[in-house]
């Protein structure tokens, strides 16, 4: 495949940062999206809503619907895959990029933020994907992409924030898991981490504002590496931890200069590398 013309993408966590990025590089294709997310009105911290993200994917060449969902709710997640089908007729890439964080560590740490982390990133990655099994067995080349690291059990990636860790883990380990059951049914299941941080609202409120912000790299880096990602074969390309840089040079991108959101600055390197 070398396009996403006419194909349904679901993905969670679309209203901003990097979910919206990979639905308006879809939409370029003429692809359609499913954007899943919770926020109906503006909030003073997080730009955008569901019906901004829709209004911004139409306007860059795509189809899209909103679909104001909790993800910690099954009922919810299937009635925006139930909207889905009926609006476009299938679904052949779910991308699991709804995320909750918290850094605390293990006393400090709130277990209502411990159960929004395992609600959200584990149980929301897997029981979207389950939903939407039946539907990508359908699809021609049928592609899940969960935005979580590599696994390694270095005890430092534990440490300072051992419950945010295990749930970002969470996901990960449903990429190993389920890229070897649903082989044979030719569904690809991969897993995509950034090598600097992101500038989103997450980087921008919890991980360091500006500071930060500076030493980072715009959203669409993850966008053009996950969209190399799920044109490809699904049947050769499944189970892989994906770093958004290393997949660009790969595929002779090699100006990476363009995705700073300093030009020139030192670039700080993400958690889990």
């Amino acid at each position: 495949m070398t396009s996403l013309k006419d194909k349904t993408l679901f993905i969670t966590g679309a209203s901003r940062g990097i979910g919206k990025a990979i639905a308006l590089r879809a939409a370029q294709d003429g692809a359609n999206i499913a954007v899943v997310a919770k926020t109906k009105e503006p909030q003073p911290k997080l730009p955008g809503t569901v019906y901004t993200a829709v209004e911004d994917i139409k306007n860059a060449g795509g189809d899209a619907i909103p679909c104001i969902t909790d993800i910690r709710f099954e009922e919810q997640i299937q009635t925006a895959i139930d909207a889905t089908i009926h609006k476009f007729g299938g679904i052949d890439i779910l991308v699991n990029n709804a995320s909750a964080i918290s850094l605390s560590p293990t006393l400090e740490l709130e277990m209502k933020r411990f159960d929004l982390m395992f609600s959200v990133n584990v149980r929301g990655t897997f029981l979207s994907s389950k939903l939407c099994i039946p539907y990508l067995k359908k699809a021609e080349n049928p592609h899940i992409l969960n935005l979580s690291p590599p696994l390694n059990l270095d005890p430092k990636w534990f440490k300072n924030n051992v419950a945010y860790t295990i749930a970002k883990y969470g996901m990960s380990m449903c990429v190993l898991g389920m890229a070897e059951e649903f082989k044979n049914d030719g569904i690809a299941v991969n897993a995509l981490w950034p090598r600097t941080p992101i500038a989103t609202a997450a980087v921008k409120n919890l991980l360091g504002g500006r500071s930060t912000i500076k030493h980072s790299r715009i959203p669409e880096i993850v966008a053009d590496a996950a969209y190399l990602i799920v044109t490809k074969p699904s049947r050769e390309c499944t189970g892989n931890f994906f770093i958004d840089e290393e997949i660009l040079l790969e595929n002779g991108i090699t100006d990476l200069e363009k995705y700073s959101v300093e030009p020139k600055a030192e670039l700080y390197q993400d958690f889990f590398l």
